[in-house]
């Protein structure tokens, strides 16, 4: 079903199963799962030391960017590129297939990492799954949303997993993101996602890659089944 070369980039909208469909499709095609949100959550850490990366000329500060994203605000696209391609060289070199969730997230990002992309894997290896989702979802799904304290990973919120208490994964507490999944950042992460993410979607198009569209509210039984489907 895989190619030996390949990359698999996720769309959608905070709380539309990503996380928990990339933990799913890592695993059975052997891909290496990078997610943004751990990549800048580990950088963050410098936040208060002062950390910063140069990209494009300019200082990016931890601590800014850190402010930026625990409001709902997508941090600055050169310092998210900086530390993806970094990720991805890394990845490659390893021979490594690649599972992206949350990356890129707008279109300067996108301008900078799919051609990179392109030069490491080929265009015709680098697939893109849109998993769509209502508003009224987003925000039901992302203020009822936990992670495990251990290994982040995210607990999709429904009827099946209402009751956790501890993550299925890694046996950790599961906890809420507080703040970030507040009511009010997650009305700002959506209107994020709206203006500056949805524009990659005919990006992707334009530069020739297909886009393939996943109802995201299908149980993720039937989510995972339409992704694995769409890469055929």
């Amino acid at each position: 079903m895989i190619k030996k070369r390949q990359v698999v980039i996720l769309l959608g909208p905070p709380g539309a199963g990503k996380g928990t469909q990339a933990e799913l499709l890592s695993e059975k095609l052997n891909l290496s799962y990078i997610e943004t949100s751990k990549i800048l959550e580990e950088r963050f850490e410098d936040a208060e030391n002062g950390g910063y990366v140069e990209a494009d000329g300019e200082k990016y500060f931890f601590k800014d960017e850190k402010n930026l994203w625990e409001t709902g605000i997508l941090c600055s696209p050169p310092f998210v590129t900086l530390l993806m391609k970094e990720k991805f060289q890394e990845l490659f070199d390893e021979g490594k297939n690649l599972l992206l969730a949350g990356s890129p997230r707008t279109i300067p990002e996108g301008e900078q990492e799919v051609p990179f992309l392109e030069k490491l894997y080929g265009k015709q290896n680098i697939y893109v799954i849109l998993i769509e989702l209502s508003e009224g979802q987003t925000l039901h799904r992302n203020t009822n949303r936990r992670i495990c304290e251990l290994m982040r990973h995210p607990i999709l919120f429904n009827k099946e997993t209402s009751d956790l208490t501890i993550c299925p994964l890694d046996g950790s507490k599961l906890v809420k993101r507080h703040g970030l999944d507040d009511p009010e950042t997650i009305k700002v992460r959506l209107r994020e996602y709206q203006e500056r993410t949805v524009p990659l979607v005919e990006y992707f198009k334009n530069f020739g890659v297909r886009v393939s569209k996943v109802n995201g509210e299908q149980s993720v039984a039937d989510v995972h089944k339409d992704i694995l489907s769409a890469l055929k």
